[in-house]
């Protein structure tokens, strides 16, 4: 277990680090999807060449096959619902002016869609659904990557490659999110607050990976390995992505290759 919260302490550090950069310093946007872009490539290529291949090696192809699918099912179903629940506590977006075309364009790191209705929130003075709108989008793309993590405990002492991915994953996210808060009125000490209370849940979530299924047979960790996996690959093409294709060209391409290449030197 000790281990299981070293491992979650160093991925969702990320979080707070980035939020603390992202408080006092206006990211550049091609900064900001550039970063994304190589997060992306280290998710994956930890993915296809070790967390899946572990998962058929422990179980079969047909429980990891299902497993995948099942978890980016569930990945787009809580993501429609939660955009969903954002636009409506948002309030009618006839009724809220519409940001700046600047300011939007800079949103990048969770949900970009999300994000802007997060922000239309706050210069209504909606601070509280601020802040747990917010929470959701983040924890939405981080809790399966982390569950995933807490699992690849349990099969082999825990994925470096994994971790690294992750890691690369929470800076930028955090790092553009606060920028985002800050642009929305948000002071300094409320976005690295929110932030660093995420990294907290997301600690944890390594923790109840581990713990949960420490008691399963090796067989048996082929379906929740895969179902965080899905989860997750889901994400990158909803999320990390189509921001990173948005704001990082024209070195997004290489910035993926690079973090692809970077993972998968320390998946050996």
């Amino acid at each position: 277990m000790g281990q299981a919260l070293v491992f979650g302490l160093l991925a969702s550090s990320a979080l707070v680090i980035g939020s603390i950069l992202g408080a006092f310093w206006q990211v550049p946007r091609r900064i900001g999807g550039v970063l994304l872009a190589f997060a992306s490539g280290t998710l994956i290529s930890a993915l296809a060449f070790e967390l899946f291949p572990e998962a058929v090696h422990l179980g079969g192809l047909w429980p990891a096959g299902l497993g995948l699918i099942a978890g980016g099912l569930t990945f787009v179903v809580i993501n429609t619902a939660l955009d969903s629940w954002v636009a409506r506590s948002a309030g009618n977006p006839q009724e809220v002016p519409a940001l700046p075309r600047e300011a939007a364009e800079d949103v990048s790191g969770a949900e970009a869609e999300q994000t802007e209705r997060v922000e239309e929130a706050a210069t209504g003075g909606a601070s509280t659904v601020v802040g747990f709108a917010l929470l959701a989008g983040v924890t939405l793309d981080g809790v399966p990557e982390n569950l995933a993590l807490g699992v690849s405990l349990l099969s082999g002492g825990g994925s470096i490659a994994l971790l690294v991915a992750i890691f690369c994953s929470n800076f930028p996210e955090s790092l553009v999110g606060a920028v985002a808060m800050r642009r929305g009125g948000r002071s300094p000490l409320f976005a690295i607050g929110i932030w660093s209370f995420a990294a907290v849940l997301l600690t944890l979530a390594v923790v109840f990976g581990r713990g949960v299924f420490a008691q399963l047979s090796e067989e048996h960790l082929a379906f929740p390995l895969a179902f965080a996996e899905g989860a997750v690959l889901a994400s990158l093409a909803d999320t990390l992505m189509p921001e990173a294709f948005e704001h990082g060209r024209p070195l997004n391409s290489m910035a993926t290759a690079g973090g692809f290449l970077v993972s998968l030197v320390l998946s050996f």
